[in-house]
C-alpha cells in the first residue's frame, strides 16, 4: 500500500472515530524524506474527558514486512477510540513508525536504517554504553539515545514532550517463527498479561519455550523480558505501569493477526483504565 493511501484512509477512520465527540486529532509529529519523497509520521491523540486521567501509547510499524500492526490500527480506530472513551482513558496512537519500509514491505527503511531499537542506551561502567542489557543485569544509569534513525529521533523526541503514559503497547511480527503463532515481550507484573495472551490463543498458537526473533527465547507461558533499548523498554524506563510489545509471525494469516492485535489494544485500554497515571522518572 503507497503510504499517502494509508494516511488518506487512518484520517477517514479517525474522523468516524470522532464523530459524535470532542478531543480527537490526527496530526504530524514530524516527517521523513526518503528518495526525495516527504512521508508524514502521523499521531492520533485522544484527550481523555476528565483531565488527570490515565493514557495509553500504541506504536507500531517500526518494521515495513510487519504490516498487521499498522492495518490493525487503521481498521480498528473506530472501536478503539470508542473503547477508550468508555473506559476514561486518553490514546497517543502512533500507527506507522517507519512509512518508507510499510510501503516499500521492507523491515528497514529506504535508506537501510533499522528504526526500532535506539531509544536509550545503558551506562554499564563509567563511560561505558550499551543499547541492550540481559534481564538481570546491573547498571549505572540509562539515558535517552537521540543518535538513532530519523524516524527513533522524531518518535523520541516527541515521547520526551509528554509525561509517562499509564501504559505502553507496541505492535509486531516475527518472521522467524514458522507457523502462526503469538507471544509477547513485557515489562512489570505477568499476571495482568495472561488472559490477554490467553484471548490470542483463540486465534493463533502461543509460542511457549522456543526461540523467537533474532536470537530469543520465549519462556513457558509465551513471554520474554528483554531490555533491548527499544520503545518499549524506554517507557518502562520512564515510569509507564503496564508495558508490552505483541508479537504475532508472519505465518499467521492477516486478519487472525489484526484479531490480536486489537485484543491486546483494547486490554490495555482496559490495564489503563485500572490504573493512576505513571509518575515521570527521570534517566537513573
Amino acid at each position: 500500500m503507497e503510504h499517502a493511501d494509508y494516511v488518506a484512509r487512518f484520517r477517514a477512520r479517525a474522523a468516524e472515530a470522532g464523530a459524535g465527540g470532542a478531543g480527537l486529532e490526527v496530526s504530524e509529529y514530524g516527517a521523513v524524506i526518503e528518495g526525495g519523497k516527504r512521508y508524514p509520521l502521523l499521531k492520533l491523540t485522544l484527550l481523555a474527558a476528565v483531565p488527570g486521567r490515565p493514557r495509553l501509547t500504541v506504536t507500531s510499524g517500526f518494521h515495513g514486512e510487519e504490516p498487521a500492526g499498522p492495518l490493525a490500527l487503521l481498521e480498528g480506530a473506530p472501536g478503539i477510540v470508542a473503547h477508550a472513551r468508555a473506559r476514561g482513558v486518553g490514546l497517543t496512537i502512533y500507527p506507522c513508525a517507519n512509512p518508507s519500509g510499510f510501503e516499500d514491505g521492507t523491515r528497514y527503511n529506504r535508506s537501510g536504517e533499522r528504526p526500532n531499537n535506539d531509544f536509550l542506551r545503558y551506562e554499564v561502567a563509567p563511560g561505558v554504553l550499551r543499547g541492550e542489557i540481559g534481564p538481570d543485569e546491573r547498571f549505572e544509569r540509562w539515558v535517552p539515545f537521540a543518535g538513532g534513525p530519523k524516524e527513533t529521533r522524531a518518535l523520541l523526541a516527541d515521547l520526551e514532550r509528554d509525561d509517562p503514559p499509564a501504559a505502553a503497547l507496541d505492535i509486531h511480527q516475527d518472521a522467524d517463527v514458522a507457523g502462526p503463532h503469538v507471544y509477547a515481550y513485557i515489562f512489570g507484573d505477568r499476571a495482568a498479561y495472561r488472559p490477554l495472551l490467553a484471548a490470542a490463543a483463540r486465534h493463533a498458537p502461543i509460542a511457549a519455550g522456543r526461540a523467537v526473533g533474532a536470537g530469543g527465547a520465549t519462556d513457558a507461558e509465551g513471554f520474554i523480558v528483554s531490555h533491548d533499548g527499544s520503545v518499549s523498554d524506554y517507557l518502562a524506563r520512564r515510569g509507564a505501569r503496564h508495558v508490552a510489545a505483541v508479537e504475532t509471525s508472519v505465518d499467521t494469516p492477516l486478519a487472525a493477526a489484526i484479531a490480536i492485535d486489537l485484543i491486546w489494544v483494547r486490554g490495555f485500554i482496559d490495564l489503563a483504565a485500572t490504573s493512576a497515571p505513571a509518575a515521570a522518572a527521570t534517566p537513573a
